[in-house]
This record gives C-alpha cells, structure tokens and sequence, in this order.
C-alpha cells in the first residue's frame, strides 16, 4: 500500500506543500515558495508545479510510493473537475489545476477548497478526532468555513454549504468583498476589525497600533494582539465589538446546526486568547439553551499544518463521498 500523499496548500502569500504520512499524519517534509508577487494563472501554476518539484526532490522518496497529490485552494473550487473556478486574491480564473499536475507528475490529483481541506485534517489528526458532527471556523482575513456531518464534508447542493462568513448580520450594512452587504465576514474578520480601527485613527484617535504596524501600515493579528496587551482603547472597542458579531455567528451555528463540536482556528484564533474565550462565552448565553451546554468548543490543533495533512487526505475523502453517494442511489 502506498503510505505517502503530497499536501498543497495554496494561499494568497505563500504555497506550501508536503509529504504526508497517511496513517499518522506526520508530516515527512515541507516547502514553502511566497506568492506574494505571483499572480494571475501563469504565474501561480509556474509556482505551484516548482514547488512540488522540490518538494520531490527534498524527501528522497519513490514517486511509486506517493498515492496521491491534493490541493487546497482559497477560492472557489469544482471539485469534480478539480478546477479552481475563481480566486481573486491570486487573480485565477479556471485554472485546471488538476490537469496541470497530474500532466506534470503523474500522479492522481485531487483539489478541494482551503477550509475544506482543514477541516479534514483536524478530523484525522487535530482537534475534531472522536467527533462525527463538526464545524470548523476560521478567522483570519476573511471567515472561512466548513461542515462536516457523519464524518463526511457537507457539500451542500451547490458545493458552498457553511459559509458563516456570509451569514447576514446587518440587513443595510457594510459592503462585504463577495458583492452583498452586512456578512458576518464584514463585522468579525482580521480585515474588519482592521479597517474600523484605521478609519478611527484617520478620524484623529490615538492608538499605538501605529507604531507597532511599521512603514507599512498592515495591521496583522499580532499587532492587534500586543495593542490588547497595552491596554490600547482603540483597538478595544473594535474587538469587543468584533466578538459580539462573531458570537452572533457561533450561536447561529449552535442552534441551526446543532454541531457536537465547533472547532476555531486561523490567525485571529491562534494570536487572540480573548478574541477566542469571551466569543465562546456571549455564544453561549446567545444560544439556546440546551445547544448552549452541549456544543464542545475547541482550537485547532494543526496550525500551519492543517491545510497540508488534510489536503493529503482528499483522495480517502472524495472515495468515501463517492461511497455515499452510491450507497443511496442503490
């Protein structure tokens, strides 16, 4: 039995694969090339197919003894055709992806949406181990999601279920970057609470989030976090109210769902112990209340890793879809 998988994960800064140990998890070798300047499908295919070359090379292992290649994606994804339909963040439209690698390496390619492909790997081998009926959420620029009921991923009819991202919570609200306006994904991502806190810095209000951000200006997680720490007021208020929304999301899923487990992870998750403990908190006196003392919460345990293993798995994953879905038609 072949016991490797290669793992892509594709990002709008950095593509990162590796060589995946299926039974275990255990990542054998990794590779990471920036896309920060790469964009459009050329140049992001270029990248993609270098990356995986290297990565080959590095682990000094057998093709024969790799099973698969899966890609994960941030963008929209066919995933029967395993195209990547749009991402804008990589300016890509109808990239093959599939078609691309399965030329370039022989091996039998699978692409699956970025969320997606994390949640599966927090299924096998994180913080989703033992539980059959999961969300997963991920704060970071946007507010990605993925279901996953019996085990399985929840595709819905149009291949989009579990967007909480884009649940609406403000009927005349903030445009959100999908078109609509009042997403949740417009109130309780990275970017939101960005966007409000240097609108009141331009507005005259003091906070040294400035100092910390540099040149640049860019406000990540870790600055919002250490601005947190120095008790910095600007910076406060626009999280407190960035977890109201976002706790407004997390009883939405608690009631409508009804998950044994809701698992949070991305950069807000993993830098913000705040962020993440008071949003649980409010969720549960939002919610109902037997939801409200049943659903367990956890972080993400993978971190960086979780896109990679689970995209190592989408081959075992796509199998066991296609099982179901002959096991109901018969």
């Amino acid at each position: 039995m072949k016991k490797y998988s290669i793992g892509v994960d594709l990002g709008g800064t950095k593509v990162l694969t590796a060589v995946v140990e299926k039974s275990t998890g255990k990542v054998v070798v990794e590779n990471k090339n920036k896309t920060k300047q790469e964009r459009g499908n050329s140049q992001i295919s270029k990248i993609i197919l270098k990356t995986i070359k290297e990565l080959i090379k590095e682990a000094g292992i057998d093709k024969d003894a790799i099973s698969s290649i899966g890609i994960g994606a941030a963008g929209q994804v066919d995933r029967e055709q395993g195209i990547l339909i749009n991402a804008p963040n990589l300016e890509c439209q109808a990239l093959d992806l599939k078609g691309l690698v399965e030329r370039a390496f022989d091996i039998p390619t699978y692409v699956g949406n970025d969320v997606e492909v994390a949640a599966i790997g927090e299924l096998h081998f994180g913080a989703g181990r033992g539980y059959k009926d999961i969300c997963c959420i991920f704060v970071g620029t946007g507010i990605g999601s993925s279901i996953i009921k019996d085990g399985k991923i929840h595709y819905g009819a149009s291949g989009t279920a579990g967007e909480i991202g884009h649940i609406i919570v403000d009927l005349n609200g903030r445009a959100c970057s999908c078109g609509a306006n009042g997403c949740l994904e417009a109130y309780a991502s990275r970017t939101a609470i960005e966007s409000r806190i240097m609108g009141a810095i331009k507005k005259g209000r003091k906070s040294i989030i400035t100092d910390l951000t540099g040149p640049s200006g860019s406000i990540s997680s870790k600055h919002i976090k250490q601005s947190l720490d120095a008790r910095d007021e600007v910076v406060e208020h626009y999280v407190k109210e960035a977890i109201e929304y976002f706790s407004g999301g997390l009883a939405t899923v608690m009631d409508f769902y009804n998950p044994e487990l809701i698992i949070l992870g991305g950069g807000v998750i993993d830098s913000i112990d705040e962020f993440y403990l008071k949003a649980i908190k409010v969720a549960r006196m939002k919610a109902l209340p037997i939801p409200s003392i049943k659903t367990v919460f956890k972080k993400a345990e993978l971190g960086d890793y979780s896109g990679v293993i689970g995209a190592a798995l989408l081959k075992e994953q796509f199998d066991l879809q296609r099982r179901g879905r002959c096991a109901s038609s018969a």
